[in-house]
């Protein structure tokens, strides 16, 4: 379904995409009304369930190397927002990108820190698990059955959102990159299809390894490369950030944004090296760099050798 979404084009892509999102954002602010509805002393529940944590040791229980540790997490939670990016040059006006990039961020930003506050009010951190989400522990004990039917629903219709646009992300980048000589010229080649079929094929064959992996490898194994993926996509948002002067005028304040960014990714990817789970990932991660700068490394060889 996910490769469906992408071979029907850009419009396509964008229809499927803004269902997906008006599901995703339903499903959170289901969980908002119904938490709130909670306080107001429906379902069974009362004001007196909620728990402000003030204190550092409740808000913090790990402590600081915790906090660090984890903040490689609330960066996953903003996964697939360069997208934006790519889709920009598609605006009819491109002059409204960045607006409605900070509106969008704003808005996820909230909604994020809203539906966290509520969750963790309603419930002790101590009972939030790997096996179910962290809403539905939520409510868990209001009896409210329909709810963590429809809201995994949601859930999983949000994983498929962010396969779908992941897999139009890489395709759009392959094809910009043969574009631009830095890819085999094949991979830009027009077909049938609205996606060029080349670039398509190598992103479908990349969707079947790692389905393939999952099964075949043990779980810690499979962790490990998907947690290097996720690394690897902060590492991409630090060489745009890096880069992001080259590209356009950045004022003073552009500036500050930019180091500030930087810093917390760097943050958040030194974090990993904290956490046991996490540490086998980043050393998975720093091999892949490895390889894509050894293929730069031979790709510029070539070039001189051109010359």
């Amino acid at each position: 379904m996910g490769v469906i979404v992408v071979v029907i084009g850009t419009k396509g892509f964008e229809r499927a995409q803004n269902i997906f999102a008006i599901v995703k954002i339903a499903a959170i602010f289901m969980f908002i009304i119904l938490a709130i509805a909670v306080l107001f002393g429906l379902f069974g529940g009362s004001k007196n369930d909620f728990t402000i944590h003030g204190t550092m040791d409740e808000l913090f229980p790990k402590g600081m190397m915790g906090l660090w540790a984890s903040l490689i997490y609330g960066f996953y939670a903003f996964g697939g927002i360069e997208i934006m990016g790519i889709m920009a040059p598609r605006l009819k006006n491109k002059e409204d990108a960045r607006k409605s990039g900070a509106i969008m961020l704003i808005i996820l930003t909230t909604v994020y820190l809203v539906s966290m506050v509520l969750a963790t009010g309603l419930v002790s951190i101590d009972k939030f698990n790997a096996d179910e989400s962290p809403f539905v522990s939520a409510l868990e004990k209001y009896h409210l059955d329909f709810f963590p039917h429809v809201f995994n629903g949601g859930i999983i219709i949000a994983g498929f959102s962010t396969m779908a646009a992941s897999l139009f992300a890489v395709t759009s980048m392959l094809v910009t990159l043969s574009e631009d000589g830095d890819a085999p010229k094949f991979f830009s080649k027009k077909g049938k299809l609205k996606v060029p079929p080349y670039a398509l094929g190598l992103t479908i064959c990349g969707l079947i390894t790692s389905i393939i992996l999952s099964f075949v490898m043990p779980d810690k194994v499979y962790e490990y490369i998907t947690t290097a993926a996720g690394l690897m996509l902060l590492y991409n948002w630090f060489f745009i950030l890096v880069s992001f002067p080259r590209l356009i005028h950045a004022t003073g304040f552009d500036h500050v944004k930019r180091f500030t960014g930087m810093a917390l990714i760097l943050l958040a990817i030194s974090g990993t090296l904290i956490h046991g789970s996490s540490r086998p990932g980043f050393f998975v991660s720093i091999l892949f760099v490895g390889l894509v700068l050894l293929v730069l490394y031979i790709r510029h060889l070539k070039k001189r050798k051109k010359k």
